[in-house]
């Protein structure tokens, strides 16, 4: 029986960092976001204010900015070929996110089946971010259903590697699940647990389970 294995963004696939600050970085907004970060991180406030606070913050924003975060990120080791080993065994590997969607999709090219993030407009932006869009903790479960129904799979069928409190709702939905460089609350709702730098690690703690 086939897999889905559906990957976190922010601190999982990236070390110690999220995607939106990685953005700032490049128009020197990291300071802000960053505080951006503690505060749904504490529940101050939602994923939808996050987002249009971000947006905000992003009124110059380019493609080329865009790029550049991309490619300056740091992202775990052996993404490509952990992604490259899941398609070889007829599995299937997705990124869900709560990140922009033009930040998640350029994952695409690195292997993955799918890539969801929350919808914001193209960049640059000519019109204001839509907080329908904005993806949530909930979301994730959402997207993981519709995505095991578009690859003729089920819940029972999922892996779902995370590192915080937007991961718990699809860590409790999915039997098997892997906290990656986790904090304490997810990490003990995880089946498997991992620390380190690269991900062909954390993939094969449940490469052959089931």
């Amino acid at each position: 029986m086939a897999r889905l294995h559906l990957f976190d963004l922010d601190g999982t696939l990236l070390h110690g960092t999220t995607a939106p600050v990685e953005i700032s970085r490049q128009l020197g907004r990291e300071v802000e976001t960053l505080a951006l970060d503690r505060a749904i991180s504490q529940g101050r406030i939602g994923p939808p204010e996050y987002a249009a606070r971000v947006y905000e913050l992003w009124g110059d924003l380019t493609d080329a900015h865009v790029d550049a975060a991309f490619r300056a990120a740091p992202w775990l080791a052996r993404i490509r070929e952990v992604w490259a080993e899941i398609r070889n065994a007829g599995e299937y590997c997705a990124v869900v996110s709560l990140s922009p969607s033009f930040f998640v999709e350029r994952l695409l090219d690195w292997g993955a089946h799918a890539a969801h993030g929350s919808r914001f407009p193209a960049v640059p932006f000519t019109e204001p971010v839509d907080p329908a869009g904005v993806l949530s903790a909930a979301a994730k479960v959402t997207v993981a259903d519709r995505l095991c129904a578009e690859f003729g799979l089920a819940r029972a069928d999922c892996v779902a590697y995370g590192d915080s409190s937007s991961d718990r709702d699809l860590f409790a939905a999915v039997p098997l699940s892997v906290a990656v460089n986790a904090d304490a609350r997810l990490a003990g709702l995880a089946t498997h647990r991992y620390t380190g730098r690269d991900l062909w690690d954390a993939y094969e703690l449940v490469a052959s389970a089931r």
